[in-house]
């Protein structure tokens, strides 16, 4: 059985379903609008990466910050190797996109990038090598950080910038 009470469910669009998707686009766009204008504000972005081992030890780090419901969160595969790597380009446009959603609907003024220790996805970009040991390892997230910071100055130069390499005990190194 078919759902037809809105655009998405709809199997073909047709008149209605294009009507139902305009007026739910509106709908957003109003939306988007009161909310930038109500004065909603929120500290941060933070960018992380989708491994389960580190979104609970994350979580804490922002919470212990005293940032806890004060962020809006941006999650890829390699936090912030997802969006500066040659590999992972076609991901790239979202997270900057969603980054400029963010400053428009939250009013945010900075980004927190959280990349991690024994990240699949930098064996996956870089080579397995470029994690193998503890110095490598800290020297490839120094060297994305850094590009990272460079695209985010290009594109958003008065935002502000923390990053961190957390390990899997929820230990915390300063990147950049």
């Amino acid at each position: 059985m078919t759902h037809r009470t809105c655009a998405c469910c709809t199997p073909a669009f047709g008149r209605r379903s294009l009507f139902a998707a305009s007026g739910l686009l509106a709908g957003a766009a109003l939306m988007s609008r009161a909310r930038a204008e109500d004065g909603t504000k929120y500290e941060a972005m933070l960018l992380t990466c989708i491994d389960p081992r580190f979104v609970t030890p994350v979580f804490k780090w922002m919470d212990a910050r005293g940032l806890n419901g004060k962020y809006s969160r941006f999650g890829v595969a390699g936090a912030a190797v997802g969006t500066v790597a040659p590999s992972f380009k076609a991901w790239h446009p979202a997270f900057w996109d969603n980054l400029g959603a963010s400053i428009q609907l939250h009013q945010i003024e900075r980004v927190i990038v959280v990349n991690h220790r024994d990240c699949g996805a930098a064996a996956i970009a870089y080579g397995s090598q470029s994690i193998a040991t503890r110095e490598a390892e800290t020297a490839l997230h120094q060297k994305v950080f850094g590009e990272f910071k460079e695209q985010l100055a290009a594109r958003q130069p008065l935002m502000q910038l923390e990053g961190a390499l957390m390990a899997l005990d929820g230990s915390v190194d300063t990147l950049g």
